[in-house]
């Protein structure tokens, strides 16, 4: 231990009868003169222990540890609560090995990235109340507080802002819950990137919850916590724990949840309607081209045709699909993606709008219904050709409905549509489903 700490310990004594320190706590360094610790002094071993139960103490009341002392391995649910699919009950356990690996030998990084709810703060307060029984020396905060300790020490006649600022950066093990929930000042930026390279050259372990894509955070930052050699990214895609329990997670802007009932065993080809019998075919070819497609979803899938033909059911059936597949696709009606868009500009919202354009944009499987039905102008155009393109470029999945013809649509989003070589274009022809059967 170096003498960063000397000041921070006030007058905690040396052993008197020490035959090396002679009671002073600190000895000389006695390294080469070209050591970069030449001429410093060093915590002596009779001292250590003080020391190390001091710096505990410290760091320990700048935590919120006693208020999240229940929070332990012992009472999380590693798989969750009863009637999650499989890969949300599957993305806990992931994160609760990776969290319980991490609390007993706490070295590089994790970060836990997941929705509100979701037991990151759990996972993260289990990992501080485990390595604090084992005596490592821990600091938990959530960012905000982090920050808002800073700037109370800029006033504060008892604490140095360095000596805090230090406590923070350099403690053996630090915890940082909810990143991304403070005031992204370019002041508040600038301290956390500190915090983190410092801790990032230093190789000191961390843990970081978030509940943002890691492509919106910031740069610098984002750069390091994808360094594969020292951190851990672990995902969870559970819902929150607080809500019903028949609230599965899907996504907050999907409407999957409301036609969790348009499955392929449910699509009817409608021979009971007296429909000519190509038309009862193409009915028949469509479902089996979806069927296809949702069994391993490559390339774009386009499906036209009338309103009520059935293209939305067919293109719910393919979402309803890869979720028993453990894949969750995000479905959403064009109109509507674009409010959610617009929404962003509120004062009010809690979400950026390139926050909110990159999670649409990067979803593994997106389902884009009633393309063309939205109210057209120049925002609008460039939003659209900006989401096609980017997932055009990507060769991410993807599945659109319209009713338009091909002419009809934007010429930068039908120069994608109609590339053969990735785009697959289904047209139905069925007339709108009535229900009435034929006399």
């Amino acid at each position: 231990m170096n003498t960063d700490f000397l000041d921070k310990i006030g007058d905690l004594p040396g052993d008197p009868d020490c035959p090396v320190c002679s009671g002073l706590g600190y000895i000389r360094s006695e390294v080469p003169v070209e050591d970069p610790g030449f001429g410093k002094v060093q915590i002596c071993s009779c001292r250590q222990d003080d020391v190390s139960a001091h710096i505990r103490r410290q760091l320990f009341s700048l935590s919120n540890l006693n208020e999240l002392s229940n929070l332990t391995f012992d009472n999380f649910q590693p798989h969750g609560r009863i009637g999650l699919w499989a890969y949300q009950a599957g993305s806990i356990e992931r994160a609760y090995n990776q969290a319980w690996q991490f609390a007993n030998n706490p070295s590089g990084w994790l970060v836990l990235i997941g929705a509100y709810g979701c037991g990151k703060t759990h996972l993260a307060a289990s990992i501080a109340n485990l390595a604090v029984a084992n005596q490592v020396p821990t600091l938990f905060i959530t960012v905000p507080d982090l920050l808002d300790s800073l700037r109370f020490s800029y006033n504060d006649p008892e604490v140095r802002f360095q000596d805090r600022f230090e406590n923070i950066r350099s403690a053996p093990l630090l915890i940082l819950d909810d990143f991304g929930t403070q005031n992204a000042t370019p002041w508040a930026q600038e301290k956390l990137f500190q915090i983190i390279n410092y801790r990032y050259i230093n190789r000191l372990p961390m843990v970081i919850t978030t509940n943002l894509p890691v492509e919106t955070i910031e740069g610098r930052i984002r750069s390091r916590l994808e360094d594969p050699e020292l951190a851990t990214i672990v995902r969870i895609d559970a819902p929150d724990y607080r809500r019903p329990a028949g609230d599965i997670g899907h996504h907050e802007l999907s409407s999957l949840d409301l036609l969790h009932d348009k499955t392929f065993d449910k699509f009817q080809n409608r021979k009971d309607e007296g429909l000519p019998r190509d038309v009862i075919k193409n009915l028949e070819k469509a479902l089996q081209v979806t069927k296809n497609y949702a069994s391993d979803p490559k390339g774009w899938l386009l499906l036209m045709g009338p309103f009520g033909c059935g293209k939305t059911h067919l293109a719910a059936a393919i979402g309803n699909y890869r979720i028993e597949s453990g894949q969750p696709p995000l479905l959403i009606v064009v109109p509507d993606l674009l409010d959610h868009l617009r929404a962003t500009f509120s004062p009010e919202s809690s979400v950026s709008l390139d926050r909110r354009f990159l999670e649409i944009r990067n979803t593994p499987l997106l389902i884009l219904d009633d393309l063309g039905t939205q109210a057209t102008s120049a925002w609008v155009k460039e939003k659209l050709y900006q989401l096609f393109n980017h997932r055009f470029n990507a060769r991410l999945p993807t599945v659109i409905t319209t009713s338009n013809e091909l002419e009809e649509i934007d010429p930068r989003l039908r120069s994608r549509l109609i590339d053969k070589r990735y785009c697959t274009i289904f047209a139905i022809t069925a007339p709108v489903y009535t229900g009435v059967r034929s006399k």
